[in-house]
């Protein structure tokens, strides 16, 4: 269970990244993770503090899998139709702005369940163990050694997303720029299978 989440909480972040790098380069793919870092800064002291438990109940996580639904069917949707605008060089005629990826990132993640399960499940488990064996200095520091993977694997997703510019044909990368908007597609189809359910459970 707890691979699965490690897995599933990403996946639109990683379909975003991929989706950004192609279109507009490096820094707005990273700028997708950057913001989805954040996020992930706000869960761990969500966890810390114990208020990620109050996201758990059954209205509120109703209430982050419909606002999910909606920003990845918006993001998905998209990235679809800005595939027409792509030129010969690769590049998007209609450039967004980091700060815009940035957000686009972070509410992605933000408004992701998965990943409150995910923080709650593994990260809880750790911050209970770590309390009981270690001091303050130590809960920082494997709270900072998990942002900093996580930074790692979105540089390494930013440059691979942004290198492969290089290496494939227009028709290529429309292409991936299109499965990443049918996959974020598919993940709202999902998060608003996941609302109607736990509605039908008031």
């Amino acid at each position: 269970m707890e691979e699965h989440f490690v897995v599933v909480a990403n996946d639109p972040i990683n379909a975003a990244q991929i989706d950004q790098g192609i279109k507009n380069g490096f820094l707005h793919s990273w700028s997708i993770g950057l913001g989805s870092i954040l996020a992930d800064l706000f869960f761990i002291l969500a966890v810390f503090f114990g208020v990620v438990h109050f996201l758990d109940v059954p209205f509120m996580k109703s209430f982050l899998w419909l606002f999910g639904t909606f920003v990845l069917m918006y993001t998905g949707i998209e990235s679809i139709i800005s595939t027409q605008h792509m030129d010969v060089n690769h590049q998007d005629m209609r450039k967004i702005s980091l700060k815009r990826t940035f957000a686009t990132g972070f509410l992605i993640s933000i408004t992701n369940p998965l990943s409150i399960l995910f923080w709650l499940g593994i990260y809880g488990s750790v911050l209970a163990d770590t309390i009981s064996r270690y001091d303050d200095y130590h809960l920082v520091l494997y709270g900072g050694a998990i942002l900093i993977g996580l930074m790692l694997w979105d540089i390494t997703m930013a440059f691979a997303s942004s290198g492969s510019k290089r290496l494939l044909t227009s028709r290529m990368l429309k292409g991936i720029s299109i499965s990443s908007g049918i996959c974020m597609l598919g993940f709202a189809f999902y998060f608003g299978y996941q609302a109607v359910k736990l509605f039908l459970t008031f």
